[in-house]
């Protein structure tokens, strides 16, 4: 994280179980979620690591199961918090009604954030675009991969 000058890192597919955090030798912090249930399967999990003025700025953080992290924090500009969100969507393979779920539960998420906050939602939504910006010419660059996927 130094070398890039990052504040906050997110991270996909840590296939940790639980929730939790953790402070690493250099002073970050990990924030961690996965599966609760005991024996549950290594899959899935999502975690940001925050340096220590990140950490100093964070007023607080939620586990939304193995797929949504979200952790608030203080702005300089006082009256307004930055919300980052790091997800993991599920892929094409899923069937409909996992990746409904996921995608509620964020829409719930994104929806109780104020207004006048600032929201960032990042990570892995397992989107494939595709080469076909047909009707998408203002927000889509020509150098897709194969086929455009549901996501």
């Amino acid at each position: 994280m130094r070398r890039y000058n990052l504040e906050v890192l997110g991270i996909i597919e840590t296939y940790w179980t639980q929730i939790g955090q953790q402070r690493l030798t250099s002073g970050d912090l990990l924030l961690y979620s996965g599966h609760e249930e005991e024996n549950a399967p290594q899959t899935q999990g999502v975690a940001l690591m925050l340096s220590k003025q990140a950490q100093n700025s964070l007023i607080g953080w939620e586990s939304h199961g193995p797929r949504i992290i979200k952790a608030s924090f203080k702005t300089k500009k006082e009256g307004i918090t930055m919300n980052i969100i790091q997800c993991y969507a599920p892929t094409n393979d899923y069937n409909e009604d996992a990746k409904d779920q996921f995608y509620n539960r964020l829409q719930s998420i994104v929806e109780k954030c104020q207004k006048k906050d600032l929201a960032i939602l990042m990570g892995d939504f397992n989107a494939k675009v595709g080469m076909d910006s047909t009707g998408y010419e203002d927000i889509m660059g020509r150098h897709g991969l194969r086929e455009r996927n549901e996501n």
